[in-house]
């Protein structure tokens, strides 16, 4: 009996050893990984700032494009990318963040909800050029909108809609259940609830989710290329707050507009390498805002924690 006890003790531990040398090699392969991969961005972005850096200067950000390389700037690009945007998150936050209330809070459990949960999942992973078909199968010629500044933030809206939703529904999740218990239990209603206790619990985690999926958006190239955006502009769309009244301009919605994706790629296909030196810049600019963004992501998320637990 003591003879099968060491045994099968021996065995035990030689599988244990195995299963700690697997581990070994797993995390050493893993971090060897990490380092190449790293490795490649770090030279790749560093490649970037060599290049472009130096060619970033006021007139580089308030000149239009040209057909000279040294007098051309990214003025319309920048300005463009940040109307887009603009109407990119006034559409998918307020309906990202809505369905996701309904889908976790408030919709019954069934057949239904189960495959629009499935689709909503799905939707996260789908090319951007698939969207940019779509709007301009159905925003350009169906609704006959035409390539403006409108259309242009619809197709990305639609683009990280799945991703706001699901943020959504991964910050109401980690909610504590007990705070919902608690809040019931001195007399709220479900309203009450959500709005008082478990919106203010989860708005680090979506506001997170909704900031880094306008990052995405951000630099999107395929679907804007596709609805017909212009690669080549040299005006600006009306400003949307006139002088006289109503003092709010609509008028810019309708206008034609490029992204500073698209004048990378203008750009990038000339074979002058002056022009290849702008894109590196206009990279660079693309890049900060995007930094730019996530960094204001995770500064929101800190401060309204540290609200949360106050």
């Amino acid at each position: 009996m003591s003879g099968e006890t060491d045994l099968e003790h021996a065995v035990t531990q030689r599988l244990v050893r195995a299963k700690r040398l697997q581990d070994l090699v797993f995390g050493v392969v893993g971090i060897l990984v990490l380092i190449v991969v790293m490795g490649l961005l770090v030279t790749l972005v560093a490649d970037l700032l060599i290049d472009g850096v130096g060619r970033i200067s006021p007139e580089f950000l308030t000149s239009f494009p040209s057909r000279r390389a040294a007098g051309a700037g990214v003025l319309s690009a920048w300005i463009g990318t940040t109307l887009v945007m603009f109407v990119t998150a006034a559409i998918a936050i307020p309906l990202g963040v809505g369905a996701g209330l309904y889908l976790e809070e408030y919709a019954s459990k069934n057949m239904l909800t189960d495959a629009i949960e499935i689709n909503v999942s799905n939707l996260a992973g789908v090319p951007s050029i698939i969207y940019g078909l779509l709007a301009l199968g159905f925003f350009v010629y169906g609704l006959n909108l035409g390539q403006t500044v409108l259309v242009g933030g619809m197709v990305l809206a639609l683009l990280i809609l799945p991703i706001v939703i699901v943020a959504t529904r991964e910050a109401l999740r980690a909610v504590p259940s007990g705070l919902r218990e608690s809040a019931y239990g001195i007399g709220a209603n479900r309203w009450q609830v959500m709005w008082s206790y478990i919106l203010p619990s989860a708005r680090p985690g979506i506001l997170t989710g909704a900031i880094v999926g306008l990052s995405r958006a951000i630099g999107e190239t395929a679907p804007i290329i596709t609805i017909g955006a212009l690669t080549y502009i040299a005006f600006l769309p009306p400003a949307p707050i006139s002088t006289t009244p109503p003092w709010i301009n609509f008028d810019w919605l309708n206008s034609p507009f490029t992204v500073m994706p698209i004048q990378m790629f203008n750009w990038i296909s000339r074979p002058q390498a002056e022009f290849h030196v702008n894109a590196a810049a206009t990279g660079v600019l693309l890049l900060g805002m995007t930094l730019l963004m996530n960094g204001f992501a995770i500064y929101l998320r800190y401060r309204l924690r540290r609200l949360v637990r106050t």
